[in-house]
């Protein structure tokens, strides 16, 4: 399988992704947390990274440039997902208090301020209130950034790249 078509894969993942989450909020009705948003973020960020690498097509180190830079949008993800299992698995009494809307922060408070809240979560965070096969959505995002991660480093090291025989 060429490397096109595993970031163009990792584009499509992404998009479908972010499409179950507008609906998990728009239809459902699933309000999302601090930490929802930024792992949204994420998947923008990754899936972009994947769309250009798939539209460009760089051949040797431009390849590699493209899977590490998806690496770390999906590590960074990953670290995401895994703070909000982590407020998830906390007692209800050591959850921390729920907070305002992304959308009142956005308005009240520097753009860094309110990274550093979100990152940080709030007990909205902490709410469990979907499941699919016993995962929550943070198990769910968690699961999908560590496979993008590691396709993202297996590009980075060489996978999927062409040999000089096949020229």
């Amino acid at each position: 399988m060429s490397r096109r078509l595993i970031f163009l894969l990792v584009f499509f993942i992404c998009a479908g992704l972010l499409l179950v989450a507008f609906y998990m909020e728009h239809v459902m009705g699933l309000e999302p947390c601090p930490l929802c948003w930024l792992q949204r973020f994420a998947f923008m960020a990754v899936g972009g990274v994947s769309l250009l690498a798939a539209l460009h097509g760089p051949q040797g180190w431009g390849g590699r440039v493209y899977g590490l830079l998806m690496a770390v949008f999906a590590g960074a993800g990953l670290g995401l997902a895994g703070r909000q299992l982590w407020l998830q698995s906390l007692p209800e009494d050591q959850v921390p208090a729920c907070g305002p809307s992304v959308d009142y922060l956005l308005d009240v408070l520097p753009l860094f301020e309110v990274l550093s809240t979100a990152i940080q979560g709030t007990g909205d965070c902490a709410k469990v209130v979907w499941r699919f096969l016993g995962l929550s959505i943070a198990g769910w995002t968690a699961i999908f950034f560590a496979l993008i991660l590691v396709v993202g480093i297996a590009i980075l090291f060489g996978a999927w790249q062409r040999r000089r025989s096949e020229w």
